[in-house]
């Protein structure tokens, strides 16, 4: 008799010949997550199972944070005998009241009661011994899990992790990952489909400072949880958006920033081989990011540019961001580049065909080039 984390997953159940590709992928993100505690991963009949860890509180923090898996429960793994299963389920339910359904599967058919009439029996010996418990099948506040397999697992707790697809499953991306709170918000979305993703943060210094910093990389350190950590390109970009106030018109001046990081993210975003940019653009929140804006940017990339957020309002962005752990450290008060000379009355509906124009006075490829060279890399 043994401690151990069933880890059940959802979508990848859909899959149809690729099953094998996605569930040996997934069991090896799980593998990785759980490395430092030292736990035994195995994929067997639809479960991974995860074993001997040093913390096993610590360890289902980890496994739950990890895209693909849908659930996970800890579990006593036991001999395939009816007595000592019933004798272990009245002890996991002692402490508990209210109502309660059995849930029995039997993978194993050989053993030799089916699952009704072990949930019967079982259900049957909980109920003798703790007079607080009554069954409801139908609205249960407690869900008491049988199954038999290569051994008998018997949990109560299902605890609901991320979901999603496995990460590494949906190809390389790079979030261009500001200190706000709808950039992180954006790349968790992109990793929860399975994307591998990389962050892109512009500097300004004098205009921003280390703490700026900190916060961008305390963003990607929580982005990486969920990831098994984060490559983090910090771009130099002081000289560009010099470059831009002096010599472009005003109005315009947010969106050419937008367009250079662009430019610069995907130069960035190749050496990285990812065939996607990410931003947490919502459409019409601010001037940089209505229709016309957004066509502007794209005009000077060739990969695709994904924006999640695009139909959401700040509320519905904002939630995520709680629920992921981001907003706190999102809402401290540190400013990043994009505030750095930001027009007084920033152009709303830009014409792309005049954007070549505005930027006359700029040596592009230049800027961009200096940009890139200088860029330095930070894993978290």
């Amino acid at each position: 008799m043994r401690e151990v984390l069933l880890v059940r997953f959802g979508e990848v159940h859909l899959k149809g010949l690729n099953r094998p590709y996605f569930l040996k992928t997934l069991t090896n993100n799980v593998r990785r997550a759980v490395r430092e505690l030292g736990g035994e991963v195995w994929l067997s009949d639809s479960r991974i199972y995860v074993a001997g860890a040093a913390d096993m509180a610590q360890c289902v923090e980890r496994v739950r944070k990890v895209f693909g898996v849908h659930s996970v429960s800890p579990a006593t793994e036991m001999e395939k005998d009816l007595e000592a299963i019933s004798r272990e389920c009245v002890r996991q339910m002692a402490a508990l009241s209210g109502t309660f359904k059995v849930l029995a599967r039997r993978s194993d058919k050989s053993f030799p009661i089916n699952s009704m009439d072990m949930a019967a029996e079982i259900g049957g010996r909980v109920l003798q011994s703790n007079p607080r418990l009554s069954v409801d099948v139908h609205h249960p506040e407690h869900r008491l899990n049988v199954e038999i397999r290569d051994h008998a697992y018997v949990c109560v707790e299902e605890i609901k992790a991320v979901g999603g697809m496995p990460m590494g499953t949906g190809g390389k991306a790079a979030l261009l990952l500001s200190g706000g709170i709808d950039s992180p918000v954006a790349g968790y979305q992109l990793m929860k489909r399975g994307v591998t993703t990389c962050a892109i943060h512009f500097q300004s210094p004098p205009y921003t400072g280390e703490l700026a910093l900190e916060k961008v990389m305390r963003l990607a350190k929580i982005l990486g949880e969920y990831g098994n950590g984060m490559r983090v390109y910090l771009v130099p970009f002081t000289k560009v958006q010099m470059e831009i106030h002096e010599k472009c018109a005003d109005g315009l001046g947010t969106l050419i920033t937008r367009r250079f990081m662009m430019r610069i993210a995907e130069k960035l975003a190749r050496q990285f081989g990812a065939r996607a940019l990410i931003t947490g653009e919502s459409l019409g929140q601010v001037a940089s990011q209505t229709m016309e804006a957004l066509c502007c940017t794209d005009q000077v990339v060739d990969m695709p540019v994904f924006r999640p957020l695009i139909g959401m309002d700040k509320l519905e962005i904002t939630e995520i961001a709680e629920a992921i752990g981001t907003y706190e450290t999102s809402i401290l008060p540190y400013e990043d580049c994009c505030t750095v000379f930001t027009p007084r009355h920033p152009v709303t509906k830009p014409r792309v065909e005049t954007m070549p124009d505005a930027e006359r006075n700029l040596d592009v490829e230049a800027l961009v080039r200096e940009a890139v060279e200088n860029t330095r890399v930070e894993i978290v």
